[in-house]
């Protein structure tokens, strides 16, 4: 755990994306999840040390950059039947609020774009630590996830299976690892 005071953690952040990951699961046939990340982001954080609520974050998703390992299925993910990041390239995240949860875990509110829809969601944060690197930034990490159902954002494909049930679970968990850096 940081033995950095919180007052002295206010600031501006921006994530370091070589070491934050904004991943995503879903269940596949009925029977097994398959896991995958968006490789292209931004992000920042306004963060008030002494007042966690008056902290604010956004986020912007390359929604093309999305993947799971499999080409062919990545390809399928990028067209009009799941995100369409060739008419819609970003999913954009802006928190609205934050309360405490107690310690170190905190309820994140926000409003989530995927393709022409905007819906609140809301997420579940713990904040890890904060420390200075080798190089005298101070960076803060935070790991997070929410459960969204896709269909609320009009990510509507799926296919019967024979034996019932569908190919793709409606409910997707979106998950976040985050190192972020103080912009000094």
């Amino acid at each position: 755990m940081t033995t950095i005071p919180p007052a002295e953690l206010s600031g501006r952040y921006v994530f370091d994306p070589a070491h934050t990951r904004i991943g995503f699961v879903a269940r596949h046939a009925m029977v097994t999840k398959v896991r995958g990340y968006f490789g292209e982001f931004e992000g920042s954080a306004t963060i008030d040390g002494t007042d966690p609520t008056k902290s604010r974050a956004t986020v912007t998703i390359k929604t093309a950059s999305i993947n799971t390992g499999v080409d062919q299925r990545d390809q399928h993910l990028r067209t009009n039947d799941f995100l369409d990041a060739p008419t819609y390239p970003d999913i954009v995240f802006t928190s609205t609020g934050i309360e405490s949860k107690g310690g170190e875990a905190f309820r994140v509110t926000g409003d989530l774009r995927i393709k022409e829809t905007t819906r609140p969601v809301t997420l579940d944060v713990e904040y890890d630590g904060a420390a200075r690197d080798p190089y005298g930034n101070l960076r803060l990490g935070l790991t997070g996830s929410t459960t969204i159902n896709r269909r609320d954002w009009g990510v509507n494909w799926n296919a019967a299976l024979e034996g019932g049930g569908v190919l793709v679970g409606d409910k997707v968990v979106l998950e976040f690892d985050i190192s972020a850096i103080r912009q000094e």
